[in-house]
Formats: structure tokens, sequence, C-alpha cells
């Protein structure tokens, strides 16, 4: 399950990418953390791309996922793309 859990996630980066900042523009009421917070849980960083003047980073643990906008490690937006008890 967890191979083909990567295969979607890798799957899925070229996708999120054309999507650009819209992946996480969502407002009101969000979810979000940090790339630092995610990092001192145990989340690893997977795949990273360029998104104009950031990048967008992804982060897994076990059968979490998180897509992140990154500036530097203290200034970055993560919101959940998959959670393991949802």
């Amino acid at each position: 399950m967890r191979h083909k859990f990567l295969f979607t996630l890798a799957a899925a980066v070229p996708l999120l990418l054309q999507a650009g900042s819209t992946v996480l523009a969502q407002t009101g009421g969000g979810d979000f953390t940090t790339m630092r917070l995610l990092l001192q849980d145990g989340f690893e960083i997977k795949a990273a791309a360029p998104n104009g003047a950031q990048y967008v980073v992804f982060m897994q643990k076990d059968n979490s996922a998180y897509a992140c906008e990154f500036v530097t490690v203290t200034n970055s937006r993560c919101r959940a793309i998959y959670r393991e008890n949802e």
C-alpha cells in the first residue's frame, strides 16, 4: 500500500504544479501547519518543485501527506492532502 501511495503522490506532482499556488490558496478556517512542525513530527520531504519565487514541497509520514508553500522553513504553509486517519 505504501508503494502505491508514493506512486500516486509522484503522479500528482505535475498536476498540482499546473494548478500553481491555488493548491494552498484556500482561505477561511483551513487547517494549516508549517514545515518546521511537520519535520519535528517526523515527516520527510518526498518531492519539491519551483513555483515562481517559492517552492511547492510534498511531505510524507506513513500514509499521511502534506503539500507546502515554501519560502523558508520559518515562512511556510502546509495543508494536508491526505491523512491516514481520514
